[in-house]
């Protein structure tokens, strides 16, 4: 019996939206940017800090924080926790985390590298989703975002996550043998939505094996 659904994305593909909207429907806890807000409580440090680690490896800025830590860019937030905060400590608490999540089930997971955290389980369903560009861009646009910031957010952030998941699991992204379904989010979100559910319950029926 699937507890868990893991949603891995292409920024940009409106997964935050689909994935609200299933956590919703299964009467699930959403962690999305509620994941951000337990990593840093946990990490003892604020949740900026987390969201400039986000499925990011260290910039160059953040490699140089490390060695002059508590300098300047450290002083503008409000850090109680003694160690840095850079994407090596962001994977180790995320795993922490996103274990004990899991224990506790019943619940709708996007990014922050929880296919791979969590690929021994048995009772997660993971998704990839993806669009075109032209999608992305549109569905950024609607939210407010102008054409150039669009394009530079769309050309760069999967690029970085491409360069985390190489990093700190030693795959591509995405590593498809992960994933249960891959679906272009073009389809429209109800589509999507109605095809997750149902296929959940297609192999709840009929048990696969694990993924992994």
């Amino acid at each position: 019996m699937y507890r868990i659904l893991t949603i891995e994305r292409e920024f940009g593909c409106g997964a935050g939206d689909i994935a609200e909207v299933l956590a919703r429907r299964l009467g699930w806890k959403l962690w999305d940017r509620a994941l951000t807000q337990e990593i840093a409580k946990t990490a003892d440090v604020d949740p900026s800090a987390v969201a400039i680690c986000d499925e990011r490896c260290d910039s160059t800025f953040h490699r140089l924080a490390k060695v002059f830590w508590r300098g300047s860019y450290e002083r503008s937030m409000p850090l109680s926790g003694t160690e840095p905060f850079d994407a090596d400590r962001f994977v180790a608490v995320g795993e922490q985390v996103m274990g004990r999540i899991a224990e506790s089930g019943e619940c709708v997971i996007v990014g922050r590298g929880a296919p791979y955290f969590l690929r021994e389980r048995h009772d997660v369903f993971s998704v990839f989703l993806y669009a075109p560009r032209a999608e992305k861009l549109r569905r950024l646009r609607r939210i407010g975002k102008s054409e150039s910031e669009a394009e530079e957010m769309v050309d760069t952030i999967d690029r970085e996550r491409i360069e985390f998941v190489k990093h700190y699991f030693n795959a591509d992204w995405p590593t498809r043998s992960l994933y249960h379904m891959m679906i272009n989010t073009a389809i429209g979100d109800e589509n999507v939505i109605s095809t997750i559910l149902k296929t959940m319950n297609s192999f709840e029926a009929t048990p696969a094996k694990s993924l992994a």
